[in-house]
């Protein structure tokens, strides 16, 4: 299902969004000097796997790590995932922990 879909980086509604069919994933973010605030996590009904979700959150995190920013998940749902996924731990700026 996500091999066919884009993430696009909406910057203008400060979000990521990823369309698969009708329905859209969003992660929305603030971005302050090198970090990047990951604040909210909306992924519609007929999207909502734990697969799906997981690769929706790899796919942001990868996205990210190209950019060589620091990363805040203040959402619960990221933050779940940080904690599961220690390789993204190190994103995370000095003095925060998960």
């Amino acid at each position: 299902m996500t091999e066919t879909a884009e993430l696009i980086d909406n910057d203008f509604l400060r979000q990521f969004e990823f369309k698969v069919e009708n329905d859209m994933a969003i992660i929305e973010y603030s971005l302050q000097e090198r970090k990047i605030f990951l604040t909210k996590m909306i992924i519609p009904d007929a999207l909502r796997t734990d697969e799906f979700e997981l690769d929706f959150i790899d796919l942001v995190f990868s996205n990210i790590k190209e950019r060589n920013i620091s990363v805040v998940p203040t959402s619960p749902e990221i933050a779940k995932f940080v904690r599961r996924n220690r390789k993204y731990k190190r994103m995370l700026p000095v003095g925060i922990r998960i």
